[in-house]
């Protein structure tokens, strides 16, 4: 939550000519409703069926860019399915920058009580190691423009000659 992934997937899907895509938009969309409404009404689990069955659809797809919800990562399947059909790269940011970046969001359904940061911290403590066993490059983006973030995912990508121009 906060790393970036919506800002600086966009950027970057523009430098790499790929189709960017938001899962949490899409099931939006197919939805009809927004995130927080998905979770008052069928709970977290029930929201986290529909983002597995977005996940599982648009990772197979190709030539796009998909940014997943922070959460994603939770369910094995999401991150099996990620693993085995991309390059996944994991935005790194602390809790400090977090909290900045969130602070006004009503939009964060886990953020919308008393102690944001205690929640932010838990799931950190929670996620860090999933996403770290799930992706294939980490990017810190604290204190950082996403230009310069989405220029060093490039330098990254091509060393590691990910980049393959058509």
């Amino acid at each position: 939550m906060g790393a970036g992934k919506s800002t600086i997937g966009r950027m970057l899907s523009q430098e790499l000519n790929l189709d960017f895509v938001d899962s949490d938009k899409v099931i939006e969309e197919r939805a009809g409703a927004n995130i927080p409404w998905i979770f008052d009404v069928e709970g977290e689990s029930g929201f986290r069926d529909r983002e597995q069955s977005v996940i599982k659809e648009l990772s197979e797809q190709e030539r796009i860019l998909l940014a997943t919800g922070g959460g994603a990562v939770i369910r094995e399947a999401n991150r099996l399915q990620l693993r085995s059909n991309g390059f996944v790269v994991y935005l790194h940011t602390t809790v400090d920058q977090q909290l900045e970046r969130t602070a006004k969001d009503k939009n964060r359904p886990l953020l919308q009580n008393e102690n944001p940061r205690e929640i932010l911290e838990n799931l950190f403590f929670e996620r860090d190691p999933l996403y770290r066993q799930t992706c294939d490059l980490i990017i810190e983006t604290d204190k950082r423009h996403p230009r310069s973030v989405v220029a060093e995912i490039i330098r990254q990508l091509s060393k590691q000659d990910i980049l393959h121009t058509t």
